[in-house]
């Protein structure tokens, strides 16, 4: 009984100590970052009515959602995913506003997928959406901001790789594929299983041209050049203003300089039926799940009766933690901590000195010494706990000073830190 009260269910997790702070140090790096691009922040809530992630609206299976039922018989879920509760609040909120609006959020995320497939079951997404812009210029300035908020999170080397939805559905519409080949052809292509496409269109009654090219899609990645052969295998009108749009994503971004971080795969059309245009995924060393995930999805503010052109995405921040510590990527806090040790006959001195180290934003803890603990067993404790400076009150006027790399040894007068 006692072991199953200190277990937690499969597929959570308790995070606490140094991997918890750093946890939070990412966040804020990246809601900073998300800021200086004009998002505000929105909160939504943790659970919500089923329909609001219902099939329709291109979320989660229903399978895969934690529902419950509340007083009123009401299907409730615990959100799967943040972009249709941001739309909803939107279409509520916002209704009579035409010009750009730009929200982030961040909190956890609740998906139970099966033996969870080694993927958490509540985690953590941060993510923006830009709302009534449907210009590639919004487009590229989305995928900017995610460059510079996987920066901020203290990345040096990943890759987000661009695709675009409307240049498979041209093709599937010059093929005149109804919905139940064309979902077939998809989940092939989703899945990067295309021995298994090939061996399926063979068996299709299309135009020679259109089997060829679908079977190209696992070629088209690369670089920009690749866009030039993209081109080369479609006639259609979609597909080719699809090309178009990407030239002129890949265009804006470099005036952001950043081409580096950029690539193309137009294989690439992700998992929610809501992306209407672009798509994108961000990859790193150290993980081989995305970090970041985003596109556009024009129609899914229509669903809550709100035309309103949109683009966004999320950033797994577990999966973006686990890529950091496999590169050994390291986090400290601004303001090293300080561990001050008294005794009782000091206490008012040490309370002094906390309250002084505090107010220059210093962290500062307080241990009153016990005659059960030597000095080296509070250094130790230091240590674990990555506190910097030592402060040992001597008396009341007094302080030992032990800088956190034990280098300096110093005694000081209290009167030199004020008041």
């Amino acid at each position: 009984m006692r072991e199953t009260m200190l277990s937690t269910p499969e597929g959570v997790r308790d995070i606490y100590g140094s991997e918890c702070e750093k946890k939070h140090i990412v966040i804020d790096n990246i809601n900073k970052a998300m800021h200086l691009y004009g998002h505000k922040d929105i909160e939504t809530p943790t659970f919500e009515y089923f329909g609001i992630f219902n099939s329709d609206m291109g979320s989660a299976p229903s399978n895969e959602m934690y529902k419950f039922f509340d007083r009123d018989n009401n299907t409730l879920v615990l959100r799967p995913d943040f972009t249709p509760s941001v739309a909803r609040s939107v279409a509520k909120y916002f209704a009579d506003e035409n010009l750009p609006i730009r929200l982030c959020y961040k909190g956890n995320t609740f998906a139970s997928t099966r033996q969870h497939q080694g993927k958490l079951a509540e985690a953590t997404q941060i993510g923006c959406e830009l709302i009534n812009d449907d210009s590639s210029a919004a487009d590229a300035e989305t995928i900017a901001c995610v460059i510079d908020s996987l920066k901020a999170a203290g990345l040096e080397s990943f890759q987000i790789v661009i695709g675009m939805v409307d240049y498979f559905k041209g093709i599937v519409e010059e093929a005149g594929l109804d919905n139940k080949v064309e979902d077939k052809v998809r989940d092939y292509i989703q899945i990067k299983n295309f021995f298994g496409l090939s061996e399926y269109i063979s068996g299709l009654n299309i135009d020679k041209k259109i089997s060829d090219t679908l079977n190209e899609l696992s070629s088209l990645f690369g670089n920009i050049e690749i866009l030039d052969k993209a081109e080369k295998l479609v006639s259609n009108e979609r597909s080719l203003e699809a090309i178009e749009r990407l030239r002129k994503v890949y265009k804006a971004l470099s005036y952001y300089d950043d081409e580096e971080y950029v690539s193309f795969d137009l294989s690439m059309i992700n998992g929610y039926d809501y992306y209407t245009g672009i798509v994108f995924s961000g990859y790193s060393y150290g993980t081989g799940n995305p970090l970041v995930k985003g596109g556009r999805y024009n129609n899914l503010l229509s669903q809550f009766g709100l035309d309103a052109p949109s683009i966004g995405f999320s950033i797994y921040v577990d999966e973006l933690m686990n890529s950091l510590n496999r590169q050994g990527i390291e986090f400290k806090s601004e303001n090293e901590p300080a561990l001050i040790i008294y005794t009782i006959e000091n206490q008012k001195s040490a309370v002094h000195l906390a309250r002084k180290l505090r107010e220059k934003g210093v962290i500062a803890q307080l241990i009153r010494k016990s005659k059960r603990h030597e000095e080296d067993e509070y250094m130790s404790y230091s240590d674990t706990y990555d506190v910097g400076k030592v402060y040992i009150l001597q008396n009341e006027n007094t302080v030992r000073i032990i800088s956190g790399d034990r280098s300096v040894d110093e005694e000081i007068d209290l009167s030199e830190f004020g008041g």
